[in-house]
């Protein structure tokens, strides 16, 4: 999966999800017909999350933290 990024000034538009680069680029026009000229556009491949549970996380971080106690 892909989407199209557009910053425009300060405001950030995000377009998509795309099946395809191809996809995305498709509606580049579309999309920026109602930006200014100095848009600046980039298509991103999504990632899929890693699946960890809460529990997993908090268990591997108190692992490799030491924490000092005030005496």
């Amino acid at each position: 999966m892909y989407v199209l990024t557009v910053k425009d000034g300060l405001v950030t538009r995000y377009v998509g999800p795309y099946q395809s680069p191809k996809h995305a680029s498709d509606d580049l026009d579309k999309v920026l017909a109602s930006c200014s000229k100095r848009a600046r556009w980039q298509i991103h491949a999504l990632e899929a999350p890693q699946c960890v549970f809460l529990s997993e996380r908090l268990h591997s971080s108190s692992n490799r933290f030491v924490t000092a106690t005030a005496s």
